[in-house]
């Protein structure tokens, strides 16, 4: 199925984006600034899905604007800055406490090798199923599965779970 993207439906994966644009940066403020250059990119001009999958597509542009810019800058996470707790919104409130565990557990997936990243963020931050997963990284569902296990495994590992 073919359609064009609309761009008034944009703004309903602007949170998770955001968590996503987060575990690549490990800042909200750069995951802000890499949200926006996404969503530049693909307002600038018309664009054309294959399939209905438009948060698959989003994240596959934000995932290639990190690598053409942010990464780039090779810049160490910065410490956690308890002002920025804020910037993390669910629909549940969550406590300083949480906050502080999400604001580790971004740092420890922005540090994961980048392979092991994507597929960390795409499942567990943004939520999609493997086999959304698997298109919007061009890979095979036993790749995102393989990459899925080593990088939680990693994030466990320094996490001390």
């Amino acid at each position: 199925m073919v359609r064009e993207l609309d761009p008034d439906r944009l703004g309903d994966h602007i949170d998770r984006l955001f968590r996503a644009a987060w575990a690549l940066t490990g800042s909200p403020a750069d995951a802000e600034d890499l949200v926006q250059e996404t969503y530049v990119r693909v307002l600038a001009k018309r664009r054309v899905l294959r399939s209905d999958d438009e948060l698959g597509y989003l994240l596959t542009v934000l995932r290639n604007t990190f690598f053409e810019t942010h990464q780039k800058r090779q810049r160490a996470p910065s410490p956690a800055d308890p002002a920025d707790f804020h910037e993390v919104e669910d629909r549940r409130s969550p406590g300083a406490h949480e906050a502080l565990e999400a604001r580790e557990v971004y740092a420890v997936v922005q540090g994961l090798p980048d392979a092991h990243r994507d597929v960390v963020v795409a499942v567990d931050v943004v939520g999609l199923s493997y086999k959304e997963t698997a298109k919007a990284l061009d890979v095979r569902i036993g790749t995102v599965m393989s990459r899925l296990s080593r990088g939680r495994d990693q994030v466990a590992k320094a996490l001390g779970a």
